[in-house]
């Protein structure tokens, strides 16, 4: 297998280093028989990725060269079928130099001739598309040659104009990485298409994942015309743009105001309509409940309507806010009472990760240590998401309210009353 000449000394991008010439053997023949002597010869041509087998003559324009397999030494190797068929057309066979360069190698190739095996554990090829962007997570055994790295794929990837490498876990509190540019430009402002809508954002400041998409698209399928969600942690709008286009009303929050200038940004550039989608800045949890408060003012507070689904998009911490729904109804017990038939209460889908063996077991018991109470198994359902690292899972859990949650007693409160001089838990920020 052809494989460009090992550079492993270089800290600095040279194409000029990777050309490589090798002869082989070529027959000459009028171009109006080049298609008939390909078949005659089949698999003697020369068959090498992205290397056509048909050369110009360089003597005269009516000739090319048919060339043959680079392991042909002479033209006696052929079988005697294949020698004839040159023979009676008087063919003659010449040699060929075949000159190979940086633009005909493959990123893979390229990198494997500039970084040791010795010295990492893999050599990286891949990414993620980010409109313009391409984001790669280096390990820290790369970085010696991550700016080579990021040139040789902006090179080999004619729609990238900018490399970025993650170099933090994702802020604690605005839910955005800090990345440093490889290669290309600096301008970290793309567009991605998802679900037959656009989205617009500031890579560097707030959350995207395009690897998510299959499961952006799988909770909106769930979401009918007309019905009410809430989406607590909306990020620049992935479930809530492509929903609210759909018919769906979507009450939707983040906390970091890049977020939030976006997914407006992003809901005009869908031209939603603002009685489709309705955005925030809050607090998650503050948001549950100015949401639910803000949608019975709506409904005029005299009959029981609340929202569908609660979308819940922050698996390192979003169980945590599962607190906010004990009680929430609370103040409007009278009228779900009233109502007749009882009403559903909302679908909960909270994403979350584990790295449990009996992962439905380790979700189900922090949701119930959350919300107080345990979820009815036949109302439920947990979906893998994806695998993120070794050990380590993301899933979706979907349960409804029950009314013990909706319109109980928050844990605070539960400690509260058993021991008055319990101070009460500070205010803590979604993250």
């Amino acid at each position: 297998m052809l494989a460009p000449p090992a550079q492993h000394g270089m800290t600095v991008l040279n194409r000029e280093a990777f050309k490589l010439s090798f002869q082989t053997l070529a027959v000459r023949v009028p171009a109006k028989g080049v298609t008939q002597l390909q078949k005659s010869l089949q698999k003697d041509v020369l068959l090498l990725p992205r290397l056509r087998s048909v050369a110009n003559d360089p003597d005269s324009k009516d000739i090319k060269l048919v060339l043959l397999r680079e392991d042909l030494t002479n033209i006696e190797s052929l079988t005697s079928e294949k020698k004839k068929v040159v023979d009676e057309q008087g063919l003659a066979v010449v040699h060929h130099t075949v000159e190979l360069g940086y633009d005909y190698w493959t990123a893979d190739q390229i990198l494997h001739a500039i970084i040791p095996l010795d010295k990492v554990k893999e050599i990286p090829t891949s990414f993620t598309n980010v409109g313009h962007i391409a984001h790669m997570n280096l390990r820290e055994d790369l970085y010696p040659w991550k700016h080579i790295i990021g040139q040789v794929i902006l090179d080999k990837n004619k729609t990238v104009t900018s490399v970025v490498n993650k170099i933090n876990n994702i802020d604690t509190k605005f839910r955005f990485f800090e990345m440093e540019v490889l290669a290309g430009d600096k301008n970290m402002v793309t567009e991605v298409k998802e679900s037959n809508c656009r989205f617009q954002f500031d890579f560097s400041k707030v959350y995207w994942n395009s690897r998510l998409h299959t499961e952006h698209e799988r909770l909106v399928k769930e979401f009918q015309k007309e019905q009410l969600v809430c989406d607590v942690f909306a990020g620049v709008g992935p479930f809530a743009v492509p929903a609210s286009k759909k018919g769906v009303n979507v009450y939707a929050n983040d906390l970091n105001p890049e977020s939030y200038r976006w997914l407006k940004n992003n809901k005009a550039l869908n031209k939603i309509p603002d009685s489709r989608l309705m955005p925030y800045n809050l607090d998650g949890a503050e948001f549950i409940q100015q949401a639910v408060k803000d949608l019975s003012e709506k409904q005029g507070n005299t009959t029981w309507r609340t929202f569908d689904h609660f979308v819940m998009n922050l698996p390192d911490t979003a169980i945590e806010f599962l607190g906010a729904f004990t009680g929430l109804y609370k103040d409007q017990k009278a009228l779900y009472d009233a109502a007749d038939p009882k009403p559903l209460l909302p679908m909960v889908h909270c994403h979350c990760f584990t790295k449990s063996d009996e992962p439905a077991k380790d979700i189900a018991e922090r949701v119930e240590h959350y919300i107080g109470s345990p979820y009815d198994p036949a109302t439920s359902k947990l979906h893998f998401v994806r695998n993120v690292a070794p050990k380590k899972d993301m899933y979706c859990i979907s349960f409804r309210l029950t009314p013990a949650m909706a319109f109980g007693t928050s844990i605070e409160k539960r400690k509260q009353d058993s021991d008055p001089s319990s101070p009460p838990t500070t205010k803590r920020q979604a993250v």
